[in-house]
């Protein structure tokens, strides 16, 4: 498994498009900056700043869409070339396989919250219009590592699916629907889709202000509904990497 891994951050090292995706992470702290630069504000609230800048659009869009084109850049390639088919001639462990491509998404999807946090501090407090404190920094990374955890077992599904097919097409047509379908079924029913069931999780303690919960929080059923998509997944690329001889 560990052998797995290395070997996977190795072969990032020579795709330069996947390093060039972190600068979305500009995209929202940037806009939060335009935004109170508009509003003429000096002294802003940093859980605000922070709202705009990283537990907003990044989270519920940008994130999933770049883990999701990650996904697809990971397996284009191999699939491509039907490396894959090579590999399970050795034998390899399939679903080690697979998780070593998860664990290289998970840290991936880690390393863009944090610099996006950051990215949020430097946007906000070098401008002036955030007073620096040790508690919203804390905060604010806190609740970004947070993200980046529970966003990557969001996106295991869209591994799954670029794991398990061959084209490169398909999977990204489905993580654009995977984001915003999740986007807009927050205020339909909270606990359908991952991406509104992981909102729940880490924002249980109500505390950013201006988010609308349309339902009761619920954390074990949030919980339940990513393990039961994450499940469905791994069975469905199990049996799809079965298949593959």
């Amino acid at each position: 498994m560990l052998k797995f891994i290395q070997t996977e951050f190795l072969k990032l090292r020579r795709k330069k498009l996947i390093w060039l995706m972190l600068l979305a992470t500009l995209i929202m702290p940037f806009f939060a900056l335009l935004y109170f630069k508009h509003l003429g504000e000096t002294d802003v609230d940093p859980i605000q700043f922070y709202k705009w800048s990283a537990f907003s659009y990044t989270i519920f869009i940008i994130l999933p869409v770049v883990l999701g084109m990650f996904c697809t850049i990971l397996m284009r390639e191999e699939n491509q070339y039907d490396i894959l088919k090579q590999l399970l001639i050795v034998p390899i462990s399939k679903m080690g396989y697979f998780f070593s491509k998860f664990f290289v998404v998970l840290i991936y999807s880690i390393c863009f919250m944090l610099i996006t946090a950051i990215a949020s501090i430097i946007f906000s407090i070098l401008p002036g219009y955030v007073v620096f404190e040790w508690g919203s920094v804390l905060y604010l990374l806190k609740k970004c590592l947070e993200f980046g955890v529970i966003i990557a077992f969001v996106m295991l599904p869209i591994l799954a699916i670029a794991v398990s097919q061959k084209g490169y097409i398909l999977p990204t047509c489905i993580t654009l629907v995977y984001a915003f379908s999740g986007f807009i079924l927050m205020t339909v029913n909270m606990y359908l889709h991952p991406l509104s069931s992981m909102a729940v999780i880490v924002m249980r303690n109500k505390d950013i202000p201006g988010l609308v919960y349309t339902q009761a929080i619920n954390i074990p059923l949030a919980f339940l509904c990513i393990c039961i998509w994450d499940i469905v997944s791994i069975v469905l690329v199990n049996i799809a990497l079965r298949k593959r001889k």
